[in-house]
């Protein structure tokens, strides 16, 4: 075992947080919380992860449930993928497995949506398989310790990262030292105000010797936002019924359901959108919702978003009565306007 390695299991039995999935060896039980924790903190993931467990306490359970229902226990939690991708996967355990999880790296990794990372930290949790866990918090730890300047997000610096990892891990114990050096990032080696000072490893890092902490990693710039325009159109008749439309393609929040959507390259005024309005539903008055956009940002995107209330003196055919709007699996930025438009119009 390395210094490195032993200091690290050594904080993590002080430091650890006591979290519902921790010390368990149920795969399914880490893999749903490896799943709902990519890209997401740990206060914000939790009471998805215990949502999830009391309604699908197996991976059979979750494999048996319809799209809509797991989009709707996720949604606020974004990148909607994640919850598709976690879907196929529980239907391919339930299909070639028998409903029973597998723990080792080259079965993991053949499930939709299981990448290196979670893989690693299945097996090695629940079958002691020998595989080193690198995600964010590991890659910031060994950036820093060992003055790394590779970027993160190149080929070369996955390959990188992923053997030095695997030089320092603890073999002999290696599902505890995964979660340690996670928890190590996570709560000592942070990105933002590292607790340098009260670390047990800061006489021999590298980053802290030269005075680099706040450089390192080196990650290199991603793509440019893009900026969208969003026009949600909210029909409504005299019967407070609604009209939503199912997203299909491969874009965002794809399979979520919204109110029609007009998207244009600029602000329009109310004339402009009236115009856009087939003949059945010009007769309608046309009032926007607030004047000032809604500015939602996605990791390459932000949307300026307006709703555009359209009143219908004709019950809407197949409409949605508002009070049963909650069914529906939404993106928050419909949400958000839901639960406020909701409180004033009822």
């Amino acid at each position: 075992m390395t210094r490195f390695s032993k200091t690290v299991l050594t904080w993590y039995s002080d430091n650890k947080r006591e979290l519902p999935w921790r010390g368990s060896r149920d795969p399914y039980k880490i893999w749903l919380s490896e799943v709902i924790l990519q890209q997401t903190r740990v206060a914000q993931g939790m009471p998805y992860y215990l949502k999830f467990i009391e309604r699908f306490p197996t991976v059979s359970d979750l494999a048996r449930a319809t799209e809509t229902e797991i989009l709707k226990l996720w949604q606020g939690l974004g990148y909607y993928s994640r919850a598709r991708n976690m879907h196929a996967a529980a239907r391919t355990v339930e299909r070639e497995y028998d409903g029973s999880f597998p723990t080792s790296y080259k079965a993991l990794v053949k499930l939709k949506g299981v990448g290196d990372y979670t893989a690693s930290a299945i097996a090695s949790i629940c079958s002691e398989e020998p595989t080193p866990v690198v995600d964010g918090n590991v890659y910031r730890v060994l950036a820093r310790y060992f003055g790394v300047e590779i970027p993160t997000n190149t080929s070369a610096g996955i390959k990188y990262f992923k053997q030095l990892a695997r030089e320092v891990m603890d073999p002999s114990s290696i599902g505890d030292y995964n979660q340690a050096i996670m928890e190590f990032g996570a709560l000592q080696c942070k990105p933002q105000n590292p607790g340098c000072e009260t670390c047990p490893l800061n006489e021999s890092c590298k980053a802290r010797q030269d005075g680099r902490v706040a450089e390192l990693p080196v990650k290199l710039r991603q793509k440019k936002v893009k900026t969208r325009f969003f026009n949600y159109l909210v029909y409504l008749d005299s019967h407070k019924k609604t009209r939503l439309q199912k997203r299909t393609g491969k874009g965002i929040w794809r399979h979520m359901y919204e109110f029609p959507l007009l998207e244009t390259d600029r602000l329009l005024e109310p004339d402009e959108i009236y115009s856009t309005l087939n003949n059945e539903d010009q007769g309608g008055e046309v009032t926007l919702w607030k004047e000032e956009p809604v500015v939602h940002k996605l990791s390459h995107q932000h949307l300026i978003t307006r709703f555009w209330i359209i009143e219908l003196e004709e019950e809407i055919t197949h409409g949605i009565p508002l009070e049963k709007i909650d069914d529906y699996p939404v993106p928050v930025l419909v949400s958000e306007f839901l639960r406020t438009f909701k409180n004033s119009y009822f």
